[in-house]
């Protein structure tokens, strides 16, 4: 098993190891990584293929998890794929890990295994009272590669649920965050099947997330994304929060990254950061 969320390391040691040059950039990183290690005491470095941002954000989002999040509780939640292939046809060309797509039956049968996965994940997980045994259960299903891109294919889906929802609700003149303006603003988006097609579907395989949709997983999730981009230090964008207007009672998970490409985790709040 390879493990795809590496063991806590110190943040400047981690940081003096991969920028020792004398370059600006060099300067800016070790600035930004200076920065982070106020507030936490180690990194996690996150496998990085397509999936990263998922991945860094879901492993945070259940180390932290003390209780299932009302989306989940949802009893309809399971019966998504079946209810929005109902309405729109076009998601028969979902592409499913790797795989090319099949009947509309299987399809709908198998983002619903994969919904029922992460309710069941999130659940054990949030269930677990020890600080250290909920970190070894995390650890333990993201060193299981099988159950692992199966979340990763319901975190997507979730995603495109969302966008629908969004996108109606602009039809329907219903106020919407700007961050669904400027996704469907996009020539190669301007509607949930064409993001599908151009942007989904592709997530893991040829591309990771882009910013505008990280804003779409923060609501899909239902969480805040706080992102320190070491690259913007000393710039009002060092810190970004996706979604940057959350709803109060939204949960906030943090990642680091150095190009907006690929994400890792800080761990280990500082004590003093959390008095």
């Amino acid at each position: 098993y390879k493990l795809s969320v590496a063991p806590e390391m110190d943040i400047m040691e981690y940081c003096r190891k991969e920028w020792r040059g004398n370059t600006p950039a060099a300067k800016r990183m070790r600035k930004g990584y200076e920065a982070v290690a106020q507030k936490f005491a180690s990194i996690r470095r996150v496998r990085g293929d397509n999936y990263c941002a998922f991945r860094a954000t879901l492993f945070q989002a259940l180390s932290q998890a003390t209780q299932l999040p009302r989306w989940l509780q949802n009893e309809d939640f399971t019966m998504l794929p079946e209810n929005l292939l109902s309405k729109y046809d076009w998601i028969k060309q979902w592409q499913l890990k790797q795989k090319q797509s099949r009947k509309m039956g299987e399809i709908s049968d198998e983002i619903k295994e994969y919904l029922i996965l992460l309710r069941k994940k999130w659940k054990n997980i949030s269930e677990i009272k020890g600080p250290i045994e909920k970190q070894e259960a995390c650890d333990k299903l993201f060193k299981n590669e099988e159950e692992e891109y199966s979340l990763y294919e319901a975190l997507k889906f979730l995603m495109l649920n969302t966008a629908i929802e969004l996108y109606n609700d602009d039809k329907n003149g219903r106020r919407v965050p700007v961050f669904s303006w400027l996704l469907f603003a996009r020539d190669t988006s301007s509607n949930p099947c064409q993001l599908m097609h151009n942007h989904l579907n592709h997530i893991g395989h040829s591309g990771g997330l882009e910013q505008v949709e990280m804003f779409l997983l923060a609501y899909a999730l239902q969480l805040t994304i706080q992102v320190y981009r070491l690259y913007k230090y000393s710039t009002d964008e060092f810190i970004t929060f996706y979604p940057n207007d959350p709803e109060e009672d939204w949960p906030v998970v943090t990642l680091i990254t150095e190009d907006d490409r690929h994400y890792n985790i800080p761990v280990r709040m500082c004590q003093e950061t959390m008095l």
